[in-house]
């Protein structure tokens, strides 16, 4: 299980070309700032990268990794998530959340009956969706994740809040 005070910024794709270099998917808002953070670690931490972004490439960015020369390397790397320390990413406004800070969170409906617990947050392409699983429910819900079906959360208490559209209360 990874570190709760570490955030995935990415993973590696696979090598591309032959002296080392990976091809990297960041799941940072601008792709580019996964270099900006120091050295990122792998879900175990005991593996730390220093990453030098290279050129974009076809679904992410071509990148050098400290220690990485080899493409026999990076193939065998292909597939490790990258993490960074929380404390390393840019504070947020209050209307936005990190992924991660959401897992876990129990999920009340609007008259405070617990409904389950935020098990992912997800996108597809159309925006965020929330699942919750919980036994109230046959299998989890996929729910917008919109400021009309989950209007509050409440990180420091662990809750949130999620008004069921009609038919799911």
């Amino acid at each position: 299980m990874p570190n709760p005070d570490h955030i995935c910024v990415g993973a590696i794709a696979g090598s591309f070309g032959l002296h080392g270099e990976v091809r990297l998917k960041s799941f940072c808002t601008d792709p580019t700032d996964i270099a900006s953070y120091g050295p990122l670690f792998s879900e175990d931490g005991k593996s730390s990268y220093k990453i030098t972004l290279t050129r974009p490439v076809a679904n992410g960015l071509g990148a050098r990794l400290s220690g990485v020369e080899t493409k026999e390397q990076a193939d065998a790397l292909r597939g490790v998530n990258l993490y960074v320390a929380k404390s390393k990413l840019p504070s947020l406004p209050d209307d936005e959340f990190y992924h991660a800070d959401l897992i876990g969170l129990i999920a009340f409906d609007t008259g405070g009956v617990e409904i389950g617990r935020v098990h992912s947050v997800q996108n597809h392409g159309a925006g965020d969706l929330i699942e919750i699983a919980g036994p109230a429910f046959k299998s989890a819900l996929l729910l917008p994740f919109t400021r009309a079906v989950v209007p509050t959360i409440d990180l420091a208490a662990r809750r949130l809040i999620v008004d069921l559209p009609e038919g799911l209360d």
